[in-house]
This record gives structure tokens, sequence and C-alpha cells, in this order.
């Protein structure tokens, strides 16, 4: 895979196909919105899902963890379909992700749908992250009040034209004082980086990388003003094939 080059507030960051963040100086591996559990919250409620989401997504995070050795691993919020996700891992996923933490240290950024830290886990629970010049929280501030930002939450996706039609993909979205991840979970929706929270981020637009399987596919965004100024009180939820 070829991860693209990125620099934030002088920081050289990798923006990975995969869909995940690495910060070489730091060692650093940014992740955003696993939903673990989601197939299992969803089964509660009677709407029956293949029980794989968790098992599918830790064995797509194995090798990213072989491929960047990271010292620290920053989970950007949302890792759990809901609050009680952790403690419903099945033993077999429970004792798989354990050996992935092990030995790293561990930040669990708190999102909307997992406002408690993950039970019987290690790592330490935060509301945001602050490291050198940057912030890692869950859901993007809009505006320049943010600091140098990376966030999560929207499952950001953007559409390309080919000659074979328009393909839509999760992207990254970034500027020059922030980067929204694309969620990495199995059984994630996305969210077009046109819907108005989105835009309220990226005003000024700015540039989307699509996630391809070996390489990002970069895209020019324009100002997207007007979008921003269509925000609604009422939230916009990213689409999901759940």
């Amino acid at each position: 895979m070829i991860s693209a080059p990125l620099h934030l507030a002088g920081e050289r960051l990798a923006l990975d196909p995969a869909g995940v963040l690495f910060w070489p100086a730091r060692k650093l591996l940014a992740v955003s919105d696993l939903h673990l559990e989601k197939g299992s919250h969803f089964a509660a409620r009677g709407r029956f899902v293949p029980p794989y989401d968790t098992r599918e997504t830790l064995a797509r995070l194995t090798p990213l963890l072989r491929r960047y050795a990271p010292r620290h691993l920053v989970f950007l919020g949302d890792s759990f379909h809901d609050a009680a996700g952790a403690a419903r891992l099945p033993p077999t996923e429970r004792a798989t992700l354990r050996q992935l933490l092990e030995g790293r240290e561990v930040t669990w950024v708190l999102g909307n749908h997992d406002p408690l830290p993950p039970e019987a886990l290690p790592g330490e629970a935060v509301e945001e992250l602050r490291l050198g010049p940057l912030v890692f929280r869950h859901q993007g501030i809009p505006g320049n009040g943010a600091g140098f930002e990376l966030s999560g939450h929207f499952h950001p996706k953007a559409s390309m034209a080919t000659r074979c039609g328009a393909v839509t993909r999760p992207c990254f979205m970034t500027d020059a004082r922030r980067i929204l991840l694309p969620a990495f979970g199995a059984y994630t929706g996305g969210l077009a980086i046109t819907e108005a929270p989105v835009a309220a981020l990226f005003p000024r637009g700015g540039r989307a990388f699509l996630l391809g399987k070996e390489r990002l596919f970069s895209l020019a965004v324009g100002p997207m003003k007007h979008l921003a100024a269509a925000l609604s009180r009422t939230p916009v939820e990213p689409t999901s094939p759940a």
C-alpha cells in the first residue's frame, strides 16, 4: 500500500489507504469509529445481521499494527457501538484485541456511542488528547479555535468521476487546520463531505483522499460555505448498511 504524506502544524503525517493515520515522529497510529459489536447491538433489538463485524474489523487492524508497529495507539471515539459493547466482546475477539493492545500506550478518545471507558481493557480514556501542536477528538469543532485537529465521527465519503462513472468511497477530508478520518469499522456507513455537518468543518473547501485498494485518490474540494450555512439544529448521522 502507498500512503500519502501530509503536513499539519509542521508535523509530517501519513494517510494510509486502509483508513488510518500514522505520525512517524511519535510512532502513533490513529484509527476512528470502529463501532465494535454493532452486530450484537442490533441483534439485541431484533435486527439480525451477521455477527462478525468485530472479528472482521480486528482482522483489518492486525496487519496495520504489524506494518507500522506503533508505540501509541489512539482510538478516535465510537470504538464500540454502545457503552456496553466492550462487555459483550466474545472471548476470542476479546483475547485478540488485548493481544493487539499489549505493549502499547493506548488512548481511548470517548465518542457519542461510547461515552464511558471500555470495560476491562488496557488504556486511558479521555475526552480529547493533546500532543504537541495536535489535538485528537471525536467530533470536530468548526472554526479556527479548534486548534490543529484530528477527528472522526462523521464517517466521510466522497465521489469522484471516472471513465466508468462516479465512484463513491470513504475518504479523509483535510485542509490546513484539520484532518477528518474515515470510519474503520466493518459495519459503518458514510456521510457525504457535501453534507452540512462536514461542510461546516471545511467551509473553504480542502482536499479529499478517497480510499483505494492500494493507494489514495486525491480530489480537490471547492469552498462549501453555502453548504455549511445550511446546517440545521437537527444532527445528520452517517447512513449505515445495517
